[in-house]
């Protein structure tokens, strides 16, 4: 199966002196499919609302990488892995340095992004951008209109949320237009992603957290949705991010994973080693064990 990995932009690994690019260009040699970031800006020491699972926040966002940075990186680097995002917290961007970031990360990598993006959680990464919080529905909406006004015409303008584009010449455009996937399980993400995504991006972790068909039926649904809204529902994807405990097997891992490929048919996977290793090495030998025993599976 074309398995994907995080690169190292938390925790231990992501404070290595050029560890993103050796990570990158060997994970690749090594047949991985797909490279992906994260995206934390803040790690606060008393959140207002704490990271799933934790009474604060864990000890690998303390340490962080710029996702965008990360992933020109691995353009420069590597020539076919999919170079994919789950998720940028894309409401806490400024939109047109943001539509001109993907653009140039795209036409570097030869149309190989895949943005995956989401709304975030945390009030102190709102604050520290100065965007309301309240507001980050709506400028969802609203950046993914000026990405596709961006993406599309020679000559764009765009009244947004808070800022206005004059009416500007747009050259640079993507190789393909990339497709934007979604996050979110909430109803009126899950609709966005229905009515407006070329994608969805769920969850899976090891061990179990939920059953599987948490993930297929809330599959059905958006594509049953999609179809009520005119889209062709067999064009809206699945990048699925598999989540593993610290100290859980490369085994375990790698028969969760062929497992859940065989309910969810994604159109990408990937393992995100934050949790599982605190060096380059320990990511890159991680990579190489799952990458061979998911070839046995």
């Amino acid at each position: 199966m074309p398995l994907g990995f995080s690169l190292p932009v938390f925790g231990k690994a992501a404070a290595t002196p050029g560890g993103i690019a050796r990570y990158a260009r060997e994970a690749e040699r090594a047949g991985a499919a797909g490279l992906w970031v994260g995206d934390r800006l803040l790690s606060p020491v008393a959140p207002t609302v704490p990271y799933p699972g934790y009474d604060t926040m864990p000890e690998e966002f303390h340490t962080a990488q710029d996702p965008f940075t990360a992933l020109a990186i691995a353009a420069a680097v590597t020539e076919t892995a999919v170079l994919g995002s789950s998720t940028i917290n894309a409401t806490q961007y400024q939109p047109a340095n943001f539509a001109r970031l993907l653009t140039s990360i795209d036409v570097a990598s030869n149309g190989r992004l895949l943005p995956g993006l989401g709304i975030g959680w945390s009030p102190e990464e709102y604050a520290a951008v100065g965007v309301p919080m309240s507001e980050r529905g709506k400028r969802l909406d609203d950046l993914l209109d000026l990405l596709e006004t961006w993406w599309s015409e020679d000559t764009v303008t765009h009244e947004g949320v808070g800022y206005r584009i004059a009416e500007s010449n747009v050259a640079l455009k993507p190789v393909r237009k990339p497709p934007i996937h979604l996050a979110g399980f909430g109803e009126r993400s899950l609709r966005r992603v229905a009515e407006r995504a070329d994608g969805w991006l769920p969850v899976w972790a090891v061990p179990e957290q939920f059953p599987a068909d948490v993930i297929t039926s809330t599959l059905a649904k958006l594509r049953a949705d999609a179809e009520k809204a005119g889209r062709d529902p067999r064009a809206l994807g699945v990048a699925l991010r598999v989540n593993a405990d610290p100290g859980t097997a490369p085994e375990a891992i790698a028969e969760s994973v062929t497992r859940i490929v065989e309910l969810v048919n994604p159109d990408h996977i990937f393992v995100d080693l934050t949790y599982l290793t605190s060096s380059v090495e320990e990511h890159l030998d991680l990579t190489g064990r799952l990458l061979e025993l998911t070839a046995k599976g």
